[in-house]
């Protein structure tokens, strides 16, 4: 979970417990993800027990994460409204809501995490007025970003994925090729995205906050800005491609491809050009270390006890073991922390020779590495389609492993 979104959920959080919400209420979140687990964590740190875990995937019904039901979403229907409050850290607070208000529950929802900051139905007078100043603020931002590259296409990425950065990169010269742009300004949000950019070459790169990119987003809507685009395939900036999954898979790279730059599919994607070398690369013995990646903000995290099989049976094997780690993350038993910059990846994994790691977007980035590469999957549903992540995520050349709750 991204640090921005983990502070303003630790803050709401805080807010409702000073107000008194949680008193003597029943405790339901909705969704099971990565940032709901965190607010179980939360919660569960501060005492309060909670009640269940909603979530429309019929396959994840019966289990469990520590010790909290995972349940069908009608199953709240059962408890009385003004006894229940159901929190909502999931990215897909709207829909969820009104799923809720149309089984008949009448009680307490509350939104934990703001990740779609500018989008607000309300048409109260305080809202419309929030929405206004907020968009004059997104005005005065992209007025400055048009000043400074005034001769130049801009690209604005709306969210911290760093595969999606990646593939968008890949295809990026077809699409300016296509539109016969010559220049163009990238913005992303963080620094780690603006690595991404830069293993394409020289791009200029303008990194942003997320709230900065929301309201120069908004603003470059507003204006309808015909030399703005916002590529992102599940928002429908450019075009509502996700919801073709409802009938067939279509995998991230095709959205991209096909449904972001509208190019044909078996488009070449252009290689990473930029990579460096990592300045300890002598510490890791060549071609007899793995480098595990556990963590990933976005996708929800696989037991402890798996990691703890995969590191023993690599340092049985007499294996030297590592575990990339970044802020406060902390190394796996047994293995050593190592951090290298996404630019160093290539060169720390090709030296190890073997990469194991949670599925997200750092795969991507070593998607062509020349080494033994496992991605884990753990058996989930893309979004609220009947497709398995691994049917969206797969990576060709790699060991593609579902970890199911078994």
């Amino acid at each position: 979970m991204e640090a921005q979104y983990y502070r303003a959920m630790t803050e709401n959080l805080e807010e409702i417990e000073q107000a008194g919400i949680l008193e003597h209420k029943k405790i339901f979140l909705f969704g099971h993800c990565h940032a709901t687990e965190e607010l179980a964590d939360l919660l569960l740190g501060k005492g309060y027990a909670v009640s269940a875990i909603l979530d429309n995937n019929a396959v994840k019904h019966g289990n469990d994460y520590r010790g909290i039901v995972i349940q069908a979403p009608q199953e709240i229907i059962r408890e009385a409204g003004e006894d229940v409050i159901v929190c909502i850290a999931a990215r897909a607070y709207a829909a969820m809501t009104e799923q809720l208000r149309r089984l008949g529950f009448q009680g307490m929802i509350r939104k934990l995490v703001d990740y779609n900051s500018y989008a607000d139905y309300s048409l109260s007078e305080e809202t419309i007025n929030r929405m206004t100043l907020r968009r004059q603020r997104g005005e005065i931002l992209f007025s400055g970003l048009k000043e400074k590259y005034p001769d130049r296409f801009r690209f604005l990425c709306p969210f911290a994925a760093l595969g999606d950065i990646y593939i968008m990169m890949s295809y990026l010269p077809h699409f300016l090729s296509k539109r016969g742009i010559d220049k163009c300004v990238v913005g992303v949000i963080g620094n780690a995205c603006a690595q991404v950019v830069r293993l394409f070459g020289s791009y200029p790169v303008e990194v942003l906050s997320q709230r900065d990119m929301d309201e120069m987003i908004q603003a470059a809507l507003y204006e309808q800005d015909a030399d703005t685009y916002i590529p992102h395939q599940d928002r429908p900036y450019v075009v509502k491609l996700s919801n073709a999954l409802y009938i067939k898979p279509i995998t991230l790279e095709q959205m991209y491809c096909c449904g972001v730059f509208g190019l044909p599919w078996g488009t070449k994607p252009f290689e990473p050009v930029g990579f460096l070398e990592y300045g300890e690369l002598e510490t890791i013995r060549e071609g007899e270390a793995v480098i595990f990646s556990p963590y990933a903000k976005s996708v929800t995290s696989l037991p402890a006890a798996i990691w703890e099989q995969v590191v023993a049976h690599y340092k049985a094997k007499g294996y030297q073991c590592f575990t990339n780690v970044a802020g406060e993350e902390k190394p796996l038993a047994g293995t050593a922390a190592i951090s290298p910059k996404i630019l160093e990846m290539k060169s720390v994994v090709e030296r190890a020779g073997t990469y194991v790691g949670i599925r997200s977007g750092l795969c991507d980035v070593l998607k062509n590495v020349n080494a033994r590469k496992i991605a884990l999957y753990p058996d989930y549903n893309y979004s609220d389609t009947k497709w398995k992540a691994v049917e969206i995520y797969a990576l060709d050349g790699w060991e593609n492993i579902v970890v199911k709750d078994e």
